[in-house]
């Protein structure tokens, strides 16, 4: 038996889980997976870490392959993934339709809730598009940073306070079925991240690690793919 480790994006963590049980089930290959924002997750690849498969955004597979840590022609994509506004499940709706509405709700708010911009893609759209807005001064006492989006959505769906908003990439907050995903962000203050897969070139289990790189991105895999929120088309 062959054991896979896996470093993953939080934003295809939902996904991913689905096809590494199926994958376990039907090979008998065990699987090891670790989650979290991209940058901590690429600094653990970068330090040395035995892997296998890479799950970053394209971007930061392209910088693996630059430097020798992924094989070059490896890299797949699995989709694109925005960046939305969640708040508890069962807690009235904001309205996030327009940049001028999205700007008002955000001032109302008692806290705001996303990943650490210092490691998380979302996290720094999100505070790009407070800059744009020109209200992160006004938040700075309120804005609550997280690991990664998946512990930003947890801390949000446990909560008991009112007027709270949590923003991280869509696949993160449709994963928590204690918030709501509320809309993506506007299209002025949007950024959209196409996530890929990558094999490790230090891969002790390279065709294994291809043939489960072709299970995550493959024809099978897009109903999982676009249910977790991602967009598959092209």
């Amino acid at each position: 038996m062959a054991t896979l480790n896996i470093f993953c994006a939080g934003a295809a963590q939902a996904v991913m889980m689905q096809i590494a049980a199926k994958y376990k089930s039907d090979s008998g290959n065990d699987v090891v997976t670790n989650f979290g924002a991209v940058g901590a997750m690429k600094a653990r690849v970068v330090a040395g870490e035995p892997a296998d498969v890479i799950v970053l955004t394209a971007a930061l597979i392209d910088e693996l392959i630059a430097q020798g840590l992924a094989v070059a022609g490896s890299r797949v994509d699995l989709g694109k993934v925005g960046t939305g506004v969640a708040v508890r499940a069962g807690t009235p709706l904001p309205d996030v339709g327009d940049t001028r509405v999205l700007r008002g709700n955000l001032l109302a708010a008692k806290r705001v809730l996303f990943p650490d911009p210092a490691v998380a893609t979302a996290g720094k759209v999100v505070m790009s598009a407070l800059d744009k807005m020109g209200i992160t001064d006004e938040l700075k006492g309120r804005l609550h940073f997280f690991p990664n989006g998946y512990a930003a959505m947890n801390n949000l769906a446990q909560s008991k306070g009112l007027h709270e908003m949590g923003i991280t990439q869509i696949t993160e907050i449709v994963a928590n079925k204690g918030v709501t995903l509320v809309g993506p962000l506007p299209a002025e203050v949007q950024n959209i991240a196409v996530y890929s897969a990558g094999l490790a070139a230090d891969s002790a289990n390279a065709q294994l690690g291809q043939e489960f790189i072709r299970r995550l991105t493959g024809f099978a895999a897009q109903p999982v793919l676009s249910a977790a929120g991602f967009d598959v088309g092209s």
